[in-house]
């Protein structure tokens, strides 16, 4: 048996201290004045079992983690129809690249980075009649935990300094792989990114694409099959240009967000969340980068 507590809590002690944290996400300025000593570990065990340290329990804005639950919700509404406007191939490239989207007429590389994330948002402007109330709902369900809400003054801050994700959403205008009015999209965007969960709010939710589809109340979200096509897009495209180094060091399927956060998984075993808001040169927590290194590590599980 595992000592999972007893394992997060040595690596909480190995880690709170280092004195390189990196930096926070500057460009979005709500984000900015994050104390970067704030440092939380939260497992959720596929026996139902938690285990948490640190500032597992401050809820914190996920950014882009919120693209894998968009995606989860969309996949089982457009089905294969969804891969007909992006790809599910690693971009190489930081996550508001937009050099590739020009070259490759529009069509998004996978769908985490902006780009794509931005034609995800396009799909449930298209289907729901109030897609940000649809989407927080379906969080709350998944989390099981009504008092998750948007942070409106972080999603505030992304629509007044966002350009690059103007000027995404423009060209993917342009080129036709954008149904709806550009601004429309963009203020379901910036509203899913701004999102505010707890470590232990992330692991809740994202127990699903352990579970093989299944959320934690046991109803089948999505199928065998598409929780397995997410997990496989995260492990290739979860990290952007840091994905090939995150499948090498941690080994498991994960998102990160430029919030600090980072969800990671094993199917069948547990998901863990991690939240430092300090980032490494590639956008993700470096201490959170560091932290599941050590997990798996420590307890020898991943997918390899």
């Amino acid at each position: 048996m595992i000592d999972f507590q007893g394992i997060i809590e040595d690596i909480h002690e190995d880690l709170k201290n280092d004195i390189n944290r990196g930096l926070v996400a500057s460009y979005i300025p709500e984000l900015f004045n994050i104390d970067t000593q704030n440092f939380g570990i939260h497992v959720k065990h596929i026996n139902g079992n938690s285990y948490a340290v640190g500032d597992w329990s401050i809820p914190f804005s996920i950014q882009s983690i919120s693209k894998a639950l968009s995606l989860s919700l969309v996949l089982p509404i457009y089905k294969d129809a969804i891969w007909e406007r992006m790809d599910v191939e690693p971009s190489g490239n930081p996550f508001n690249h937009l050099s590739l989207l020009e070259l490759e007429n529009s069509i998004p590389r996978n769908p985490f980075i902006n780009a794509g994330a931005i034609v995800i948002a396009d799909m449930m402007v298209s289907h729901f009649k109030n897609p940000k109330q649809v989407f927080l709902d379906y969080v709350r369900e998944l989390s099981n935990d009504q008092t998750i809400n948007f942070n409106y003054n972080v999603a505030k801050s992304e629509r007044l300094t966002g350009f690059g994700n103007y000027a995404a959403a423009n060209l993917l205008k342009a080129y036709n792989n954008l149904e709806n009015d550009v601004d429309e999209v963009l203020d379901f965007y910036f509203h899913q990114c701004a999102i505010e969960m707890t470590c232990e709010q992330l692991s809740n939710a994202f127990f699903m694409l352990a579970n093989h589809g299944k959320c934690l109340q046991q109803k089948e979200r999505l199928t065998q099959s598409q929780a397995k096509r997410i997990n496989a897009i995260m492990l290739t495209c979860g990290f952007y240009d840091e994905a090939g180094e995150f499948a090498f060091e941690v080994g498991l399927p994960g998102k990160s967000g430029v919030g600090g956060g980072i969800i990671a998984l094993l199917p069948n075993h547990f998901t863990i969340t991690t939240w430092s808001p300090g980032l490494n040169e590639k956008g993700n927590s470096l201490i959170g980068m560091k932290a599941l290194e050590l997990f798996t590590t420590k307890t020898n599980l991943s997918i390899f």
